[in-house]
């Protein structure tokens, strides 16, 4: 086992490959706990502060049952309580880092938690930036190793938006072994500075991931293991949703387009889901979707890293 101790998480890249799978060993053996004895893992005594700067009913859920069932208390603060009244995110933080002993923060830029992280002497957590998405990463992780017993040498279809999403999952299968390919319309792809840095991950581990991206979505689909897509207007985009829309025509996952994976392929979104759009009802209902699971996993990706760091 990995010791993560007092360890930040603000991408996935933060992590090696081993770190994840401690991550996921954690989850699954607590997970199980958790069904079978209805006791919660551990409990810690501790405090967490929760910070929500973009609305949230998963992340939020389940992190406050996540610090509920490990004994922490969590303190679940908005816009309003937060990096408010023009105090400096430096003065804010050595407030907070005095009362709790966690901070989870659901943010915009990528820049605005790591400038947390820099003065944070308590671990802080990335409960979703415009750039990545480390927790719904890992719940995914958990999700594919459920379903198709492993991770390593899989291979992921993930269709849309070059997003925090598609960014995450460029950086699981580096870390994990799995073959990701990004399939959105030009201009939408993932910024290649990630593309690059995923590749280097790879690289560097000897995990043998092949990471490409291609405007192709049949491409990327055909002979997938797990098939995956998000909505194609993130949060702070709405006023972008109609001419997305547009953009996007070709890129939904029907049937058609699913039936190019294998016969045993998974669909996975992590939610909430602009059904007609990126995903039909079709595919979203349908027996190889595993949405709910992958919704539930949260709770369980969460709680582990939590218990690890704490």
């Amino acid at each position: 086992m990995q010791n993560l101790h007092g360890r930040d998480l603000l991408t996935l890249g933060d992590l090696t490959p081993q770190e994840v799978e401690t991550v996921l060993e954690r989850a699954i053996a607590q997970k199980h706990l958790r069904k079978t004895t209805g006791k919660p893992p551990v409990a810690t005594g501790k405090s967490a502060a929760l910070i929500f700067m973009k609305p949230s009913l998963r992340t939020r859920v389940s992190f406050e049952l996540a610090c509920v069932d490990l004994g922490l208390h969590p303190v679940v603060l908005g816009p309003a309580d937060a990096f408010s009244r023009e105090e400096t995110v430096h003065d804010t933080i050595k407030v907070l880092e005095r009362y709790v002993d966690v901070i989870v923060l659901r943010t915009f830029a990528q820049a605005h938690i790591e400038e947390v992280a820099e003065h944070a002497s308590v671990p802080v957590v990335n409960a979703l930036t415009d750039d990545y998405h480390p927790c719904q990463g890992l719940a995914d992780l958990l999700t594919i190793r459920e379903h198709k017993g492993r991770t390593a040498g899989l291979k992921l279809a993930y269709v849309g938006d070059g997003n925090n999403m598609a960014n995450t999952y460029l950086l699981a299968g580096a870390l994990t072994g799995m073959h990701v390919t990004i399939a959105g319309p030009a201009g939408f792809e993932p910024s290649a500075d990630v593309v690059a840095t995923a590749r280097g991950l790879a690289e560097r581990y000897g995990t043998g991931a092949q990471l490409e991206v291609t405007n192709d979505p049949k491409l990327a689909v055909s002979g997938s293991d797990v098939v995956i897509t998000d909505t194609w207007a993130s949060m702070g985009q709405e006023a972008e949703h109609a001419a997305r829309v547009k953009e996007f025509a070709g890129y939904s996952i029907d049937a058609p387009l699913m039936s190019l994976a294998n016969s045993d392929a998974i669909f996975m979104h992590c939610l909430p889901a602009h059904r007609g759009e990126e995903v039909t009802n079709e595919v979203i209902d349908a027996g190889y979707s595993v949405v709910f699971d992958e919704a539930e996993n949260r709770l369980h990706a969460q709680r582990a890293w939590l218990s690890l760091v704490l």
